[in-house]
């Protein structure tokens, strides 16, 4: 020990002998030089011999584990900081021989005049006897906690559980099984008088056989269904006892003990779990019935996910049945559909698509979206897909579709609206006529790959506007070149979490920018991100395109119905006609073929009581000419007559003749058709 520094003169203190009696050292701290005297009965505390001490508090390091050190050296720190006169701490040793000891030190601190410490003087003393009853009570109280945490951990996340396969990732994953100190995890739920095996445990551990097991077979799965009672199997000779059958098959696993519990609810099984451990001798009382807590928790679960997939797929089969069965093919160009369900739970959308053939080659495309997720939301957009095929077909132009969709969505007395979007498409001539109701815009994918908004005039949603008395529908045109792709979504496709719709939007016109070419694989690209996304909205889209091949062979058919006393049809009409005339390549004698069709088709709606459909084609032949053809429902055939003194009418077929290469009249069943050609050069 160095004799070279000061000392105080009564240094070390002298202890009583009475201290060492009752297994107590004392230590005399002298804070100035840092060193610690320790006699010999604090040194037999600390299991140190007075060779291995060498009047250094480090010395002592390999006896004091470094988190009891730690504490310690913050408990000294505080009495002298805080001016304290003691301090006291009970704290473990590590012996010899590895075992830990309970200890107690007890310290006076001593000041000087300026109430700077300069020394501590204490004992140190054996608690082990003294704690050791309380430490194994605080054993088990700490273990107790343990295990109840281990059920209410696990029953906090089985509550975010909603399909059968979160309940089996919640315990069989790596995280589930240390908890439960398990090694492995299988779980059967009760199906037709059998169990089903949904998962085993540990990885590669299938046993043949088991896949589907009776329940009068002698597994333990099986035992605990049968009886409703846990089984719990406190050794591997248990185990083999029992069961040689599975034993035989699982004896490699090195099994110890496993615990096999019935999954209850509402009285009656619907499944087991096994859990399966290495290592552990039986189970304690307090075990089995956290253990047998644990199972109730995991049934409770397990039948809730059961009833959400059930009516998820009650859900989804039903919204499917309300879908279009079968998309019909379109001349000139291609469709694609595709719809996607809610994640789980009975979330029945309104979102639907369809496809309505009309006359003339032409097509109806209609995506949309009626508010609410349930059994209502569903059976309204049912209604709703009815009447607008219903009212496409009669002929009605787009805009007026849309405004008697609205009125019939008021008048079901319902409190819920949709959104839509109606394309009226010509994909021979590319015209296509757009109306929105309340719904996101169109996507339009050009032929070079490039995708951006389109918009689209609109009104309000279905209902409102009828309910708030403003069914104007404005009906865009819009010509689709060859190649080109129009893209229809609700939005489910669109909504992103934490983002705007905007956001939304451009990541969508992203991703189809990458997209492939071929329109079906888009498709199902666009599905597996809404799939990775994990959206709660379901998702319809619609996606258009127009042949290249059908520009490149110039020439088709058009027809369109125009209904008497709807001037928006006779707009749409005007549309069509001039977007055809120019696709088929006859655009030097637009103006004359516009104009010579709207005279037709006018005096049609004014002498008749009935529709006009006008049907334009291109005959083949020498010369390539372009026929153009107005039926009604009179079969009194047209007079030319001289222009009256106001030169308000009379002009119609006078017209006709002078700008038409060649025109007639031909009887038409109970009607009459008016004709004329013009040669395209």
């Amino acid at each position: 020990m160095p004799t070279t520094v000061s000392l105080p003169d009564d240094w070390p203190a002298h202890p009583d002998r009475s201290l060492s009696l009752n297994r107590m050292g004392s230590f005399d701290w002298d804070l100035i030089t840092g060193l610690m005297h320790m006699d010999e009965a604090a040194l037999d505390v600390f299991d140190t011999t007075p060779d291995e001490y060498d009047g250094r508090p480090e010395s002592l390091n390999p006896r004091v584990p470094a988190t009891e050190g730690a504490r310690l050296d913050a408990l000294v720190s505080s009495a002298l900081k805080s001016g304290e006169d003691s301090y006291g701490a009970y704290f473990r040793i590590r012996c010899h021989d590895g075992r830990l000891r309970w200890t107690h030190t007890q310290g006076r601190v001593m000041r000087g005049q300026d109430g700077r410490a300069y020394r501590i003087i204490g004992i140190v003393r054996d608690a082990t006897d003294e704690l050791s009853h309380s430490a194994e009570r605080l054993g088990l109280d700490e273990e107790r906690r343990r295990q109840t945490s281990v059920v209410e951990s696990t029953t906090a996340a089985l509550a975010h559980a909603r399909t059968v396969q979160d309940v089996i990732d919640v315990i069989g994953d790596a995280h589930g099984l240390e908890r439960l100190g398990s090694m492995g995890m299988v779980m059967g739920l009760v199906e037709a008088g059998r169990i089903h095996l949904v998962a085993e445990g540990p990885e590669d551990s299938f046993v043949p056989g088991t896949r589907y097991t009776r329940i009068d077979e002698q597994y333990p799965m099986s035992e605990v269904v049968r009886s409703l009672e846990p089984r719990f199997l406190d050794s591997a000779q248990e185990f083999a006892r029992d069961y040689p059958g599975l034993w035989a098959k699982i004896s490699y696993m090195r099994i110890s003990a496993a615990a096999y519990l019935p999954l209850i609810a509402q009285a009656r099984p619907i499944g087991a779990i096994g859990l399966l451990y290495q290592d552990k001798d039986g189970f304690t009382q307090e075990e089995r019935n956290l253990l047998v807590a644990l199972g109730s928790s995991i049934a409770q679960s397990l039948q809730r996910a059961m009833l959400l997939e059930q009516e998820h797929d009650l859900a989804e089969g039903l919204q499917q049945a309300m879908l279009p069965r079968r998309i019909p093919s379109v001349a000139g160009g291609e469709i694609a559909v595709r719809y996607r369900s809610a994640r789980m739970g009975q979330d029945i959308g309104g979102d639907w698509y369809d496809v309505i053939p009309l006359p003339g080659g032409r097509v109806g495309a209609v995506i949309g979206d009626v508010q609410g997720h349930d059994t209502h939301a569903a059976a309204v957009m049912g209604q709703l897909r009815i009447v607008l095929r219903a009212y496409a077909a009669e002929g009605h132009s787009p805009g007026t579709v849309m405004a008697r969709a609205s009125v019939f969505l008021h008048e079901l007395d319902t409190d819920r609206f949709a959104t839509c979007t109606y394309v009226e498409a010509d994909l021979s001539t590319g015209v296509l006529q757009v109306v929105r109701a309340g719904h996101i815009d169109p996507l339009l994918r050009t032929r070079d790959g490039d995708c951006h908004r389109l918009p689209v005039s609109g009104g309000m949603p279905l209902g409102l506007s009828a309910e708030f008395g403003r069914l104007e529908y404005p009906v865009t045109t819009v010509e689709l070149d060859p190649g080109e792709t129009v893209l229809l979504c609700t939005d489910g496709l669109v909504e992103q979490p934490g983002a705007d719709l905007d956001d939304g939007i451009q990541l969508l016109t992203g991703h189809i920018r990458r997209g492939p070419a071929d329109l079906q694989l888009l498709a199902d690209l666009l599905c597996e991100i809404v799939d990775e996304r994990g959206g709660d909205d379901d998702m319809a889209l619609l996606l258009l395109r127009r042949h290249v091949v059908a520009a490149q062979e110039g020439g088709g058919r058009l027809q369109q119905h125009v209904a008497p006393g709807d001037p928006e049809a006779l707009v749409a009409a005007r549309h069509m006609i001039g977007a055809a005339v120019r696709s088929w390549g006859a655009r030097e004698r637009a103006d004359e073929i516009e104009l010579v069709a709207d005279e037709l088709i006018v005096n049609a709606l004014m002498h008749t009581d009935g529709p006009a459909i006008v049907t334009l084609r291109v005959l083949a032949g020498p010369q390539r000419r372009l026929r153009v053809e107005v039926e009604d429902r009179s079969s009194a055939l047209p007079r030319r007559r001289e222009a009256g003194e106001s030169g308000v009418s009379g002009r119609g077929l006078m017209l006709v003749d002078r700008l038409a290469d060649v025109w007639g009249v031909e009887p038409r069943g109970g009607g009459k058709c008016v004709w004329c050609e013009f040669v395209m050069g």
